[in-house]
């Protein structure tokens, strides 16, 4: 059975930041407190896939690269 939930006293900096968050996300203030107390506890984990994709998205160099920078910078010196 659903609960209604009170806070009191939350500062205006964060009513506005909660604000201008449902307006990116086209939610209603109650909507969007929503969606933050979802993301907040049940948090999505990432499959192998996905983290690799998103590695891959930073351009981080791995492996060989890597070394070869470190080496490039110690040559510097």
């Amino acid at each position: 059975m659903p609960v209604n939930l009170s806070i009191e006293n939350v500062p205006d900096r964060l009513v506005e930041r909660l604000r201008e968050r449902a307006k990116r996300h086209h939610r209603s203030l109650q909507g969007e407190l929503m969606a933050v107390l979802e993301e907040a506890l049940n948090p999505r984990r990432l499959t192998v896939e996905e983290a690799c994709r998103r590695i891959r998205a930073l351009d981080l160099a791995t492996g060989d690269e890597a070394a070869a920078s470190v080496r490039g910078d110690s040559d510097v010196r």
